[in-house]
């Protein structure tokens, strides 16, 4: 079965985790790079950058508004950890924001940091924590009574992604199932 959003988030940390062959749809596609080892070279990361444009991919860098800046990106991402109210200053711009949150705590201040869509974790059991709780698909839709920005995260793998037809947000965000089988995921969304 085919999952079909408006919006499709793929979390990378290297731009090697993603074939961009692959993705046919025009702007529907946003990557948000989010390395905090170490960066790729500048130069892969504007060709990159480039590739993403000439296929009408959306590309956000997380946390770090001098790496987005100089590569041209369409925006930054905040993660969950990131408070701060600095990125105001780019909310009137064409450069967008992006956050990430787990709790209606973390939601309020992204919307005070002027985020246009919160990712908001975890929708589904994660393998790297299975005591962690999670919301589900029930009280994820109920959040979006708050606010129709959230995008679900965390959890989504080949086996429950048709229970994303259920979630009524415009969009969902993968991060280790894009990196495991890509080509699994990216062929269920056409």
């Amino acid at each position: 079965m085919f999952i079909i959003k408006n919006k499709y988030f793929f979390i990378i940390e290297n731009i090697k985790d993603i074939d961009l062959k692959k993705l046919k749809l025009r702007n529907k596609f946003f990557i948000i790079y989010r390395n905090y080892k170490k960066y790729d070279e500048i130069s892969d990361l504007l060709r990159f950058r480039q590739s993403c444009k000439s296929k009408g991919i959306k590309l956000y860098v997380a946390n770090d508004i001098k790496l987005a800046i100089s590569i041209n990106s369409d925006g930054i991402y905040l993660s969950s950890f990131n408070k701060g109210l600095q990125f105001l200053n780019f909310k009137k711009s064409n450069f967008g924001i992006i956050g990430s949150a787990h709790n209606f705590r973390e939601i309020t201040i992204k919307i005070r940091q002027g985020c246009s869509l919160i990712l908001l974790s975890k929708l589904f059991l994660v393998d790297y924590d299975k005591k962690s709780p999670y919301l589900g698909v029930v009280k994820f839709n109920s959040f979006l009574k708050v606010s129709k920005k959230l995008i679900p995260l965390g959890g989504i793998k080949n086996h429950n992604l048709n229970q994303l037809n259920n979630v009524f947000s415009e969009g969902f965000a993968l991060l280790s199932e894009i990196k495991k089988k890509p080509a699994n995921i990216i062929n269920r969304l056409f």
